[in-house]
């Protein structure tokens, strides 16, 4: 059905796309290319939400060479009035032959719409084409509009061992300097950096992409269900907004928090505990995409309980620390090996002298791809 020129065409709208990994939230990365007899003639791919979306920017640079030619896509064109107007209008107007996407937008409010409105046109259309690696460009865009939450990544710095900390709590640093800025860029691409009250009160982290250059800072949410934490943290006062996720709807501390500024969210108990779904559907519902967790055993624990973790993002130092070190989730003992949970990896490199291992529960690796 494809030709090898039509992977070729597709893998540099992928690249495209991929330009845009670290601005576009929350909408998806979208990467276009326009071709006319065998010429590439417009290029293009959404840089931020609220401009103009990448078949826009392709059919602008291509001109009138737009008639005729064959458009490759990573996702389905909107047809929907949302800060830009619709992409599918644009093609239809540009006179277009052929329109090949790799996937269908998950967004009901697109979901196929986009298809039927080219067809109606007279437009070609394929699908399908390199599907899976557009499907990992927008795991979190893709999560939210199917499941209504989040995709949720937890980042873990460990030991050979499987040691998050000692005893005591000291952690810095058990990875190394090529890890920790290896880091920098998963927060980059994150909309949230979720963390929990143990995590701030222990180390006081800011939370904050720390690359060179300008940089869209993720928000943060601190899960704090009794409110311990100071006013003076300094999650608290970084660039970019911070929550507190909370189960206290009142106080002296609930009443401190907010003078000082601080944005509280209230969410329900489930079990004596936060209702971590809860958390997530609302963070779903204020334009979420990807969360990445950096927390201690307590939070990592829950939220693997809980089927909310997506992917696991391991560095593993060439140390030990020995059995009286921390560990990485706080769950209940197994009774039996049947019980265990199985993790696809997904990729191994070293990044400096860690290794990085990046593995998903078998039951969400269908949502991304």
């Amino acid at each position: 059905m494809f030709t090898a020129a039509d992977h070729a065409y597709m893998a540099e709208a992928l690249r495209l796309a991929a330009q845009g990994l670290y601005t576009t939230d929350p909408n998806p990365r979208v990467g276009c290319v326009i071709v006319k007899d065998g010429k590439t003639v417009g290029r293009g791919f959404h840089h931020k939400a609220g401009e103009p979306h990448a078949e826009v920017l392709a059919l602008h640079e291509a001109g009138t060479e737009s008639r005729g030619a064959t458009v490759y896509l990573t996702l389905e064109p909107c047809v929907h009035f949302g800060r830009t107007p619709p992409c599918a209008d644009a093609l239809i107007e540009a006179g277009v032959a052929r329109v090949i996407a790799a996937m269908q937008d998950p967004n009901p409010l697109v979901a196929g719409k986009g298809f039927a409105k080219l067809q109606a046109a007279g437009i070609e259309t394929a699908r399908g084409l390199l599907e899976e690696q557009a499907r990992a460009l927008n795991p979190g865009f893709i999560s939210r509009m199917i499941r209504g939450r989040p995709w949720v990544r937890s980042k873990l710095a460990v030991s050979l061992d499987g040691r998050t900390a000692l005893g005591n709590g000291e952690s810095k640093w058990i990875s190394g300097e090529a890890a920790r800025e290896d880091v920098q860029h998963w927060r980059a691409r994150s909309s949230v950096i979720l963390t929990g009250s143990g995590t701030v009160l222990a180390d006081d982290p800011a939370f904050t992409v720390r690359l060179a250059g300008e940089w869209r800072q993720p928000q943060r949410i601190v899960v704090d269900s009794a409110l311990r934490v100071s006013p003076a943290a300094r999650v608290l006062k970084s660039p970019g907004e911070t929550h507190i996720a909370t189960l206290v709807t009142g106080g002296a501390q609930h009443a401190a928090l907010t003078a000082a500024g601080m944005q509280l969210m209230t969410l329900p108990a489930k079990e004596g505990h936060m209702d971590l779904s809860a958390l997530m559907q609302r963070l779903a519902q204020m334009a979420c995409n990807e969360v990445l967790v950096e927390a201690g055993a307590g939070l990592n624990g829950a939220l693997l309980a809980d089927g909310l973790l997506d992917e696991l993002i391991i560095y593993m130092a060439p140390c030990l620390l020995g059995d009286s070190a921390r560990g990485m989730f706080s769950l209940p003992a197994l009774k039996s090996m049947r019980e265990r949970m199985e993790l696809q990896i997904t990729d191994l490199r070293m990044v400096g002298d860690d290794l990085r291992l990046i593995a998903v529960p078998a039951e969400s690796k269908d949502h991304r791809g």
